[in-house]
């Protein structure tokens, strides 16, 4: 018997807008050139495509039809039985001088200014189904074999089990569970200003980090 076929694998992106205190949030920016910069510089791996870069809002409840709507729209027509579909999620941690893999989210959201709609919820859960404020979802993707790749590549990366409480544990936790739901794959990654890690270096972590994703997930 011949050895199986490996799946395809499609990655959908997504990042934010401006919030309190970032005016500027390079996620919005990485996201938007994204499918440029790996197409123009043939910087995909063969077998996996790039499906969608989107830009979210950086807010949770009144987001949340959006945020649904993209996550359903990124698995549209597609054959789950021979394409491995992963969701990468972008934040920006103004505080940090290293790429963060985020390793799991937590059902609470506890939002320490209001988003950009407003809402400002304080130990609530995000999803009333799941249960309590401690419930936890962990990626299945192989944190330790992708912070391995990006560090061989000479990239300043760590991991957290702290996505904190804000928007990105928000949309990291509806993610995880949706990709729970589907058998697809989901993570999180924490990005520094660009005044602390430049454009183009940051530009070139993300086209890393697909290739690291594509092949040990």
């Amino acid at each position: 018997m011949g050895s199986q076929e490996p799946k395809a694998v499609t990655i959908n992106v997504t990042g934010f807008k401006k919030f309190q205190g970032i005016a500027h949030n390079p996620t919005e920016t990485i996201v938007n050139n994204l499918k440029n910069f790996v197409e123009s510089k043939g910087l995909l791996p063969a077998g996996v495509t790039l499906r969608s870069c989107t830009v979210l809002e950086t807010a949770g409840n009144g987001a949340l039809p959006v945020l649904l709507k993209v996550l359903e729209s990124g698995i549209s027509g597609i054959d789950t039985k021979n394409e491995l579909v992963i969701w990468l999620h972008l934040g920006v941690d103004g505080g940090a001088q290293k790429f963060t893999l985020e390793q799991q989210a937590v059902n609470e959201a506890s939002f320490f200014c209001p988003d950009e709609l407003g809402w400002q919820p304080m130990r609530q859960p995000i999803v009333t189904d799941d249960g309590g404020i401690s419930r936890k979802r962990q990626t299945t993707c192989s944190i330790e074999a992708i912070l391995r790749f990006l560090k061989n590549k000479g990239y300043a990366a760590t991991t957290s089990n702290d996505a904190g409480l804000f928007i990105c544990n928000y949309v990291y936790y509806h993610s995880l569970r949706f990709a729970e739901q589907k058998g697809h794959k989901s993570l999180f990654v924490h990005v520094p200003l660009f005044s602390t890690i430049n454009e183009e270096t940051q530009m070139q972590f993300v086209a890393s980090l697909l290739e690291a994703i594509a092949s040990t997930c």
